[in-house]
């Protein structure tokens, strides 16, 4: 919620020096408090430790793919094994049996099983 406000504030502040036409005393006003707020050590602790964070949760994140898309990707291989015959998968299981026509599959002029078969 607070990284909200924080765009919500940049956001205003920059719209409001870009539209102002309060001439070049308010602008020259509004720099020197925006330096002024960069330079205050609150604001740096602020910021470092939102740094620290984004840094943490992209961390996390990164790993959690890493671990569930091999298992995502296994899952699915078996899925798609089980609902269309004469598969094979990467580590050989799968019927693989030919049919008398010379043809992997269920033999039956369709390349699907059902749901109801």
């Amino acid at each position: 919620m607070r990284l909200y406000r924080v765009s919500f504030v940049a956001g205003f502040a920059a719209g409001f020096v870009v539209g102002a036409r309060a001439g070049r005393e308010r602008y020259d006003q509004i720099v020197k408090a925006a330096k002024a707020t960069k330079d205050n050590p609150q604001f740096q602790q602020a910021a470092g430790a939102l740094q620290a964070q984004a840094t943490s949760l992209v961390s996390t994140a990164s790993h959690k793919v890493a671990e569930t898309v091999p298992q995502l990707a296994h899952t699915a291989r078996q899925t798609v094994g089980e609902h269309v015959q004469g598969l094979r998968h990467r580590d050989g299981q799968g019927n693989g049996k030919v049919a008398a026509n010379g043809r992997t599959g269920a033999g039956n002029g369709r390349p699907f099983r059902g749901r109801d078969q």
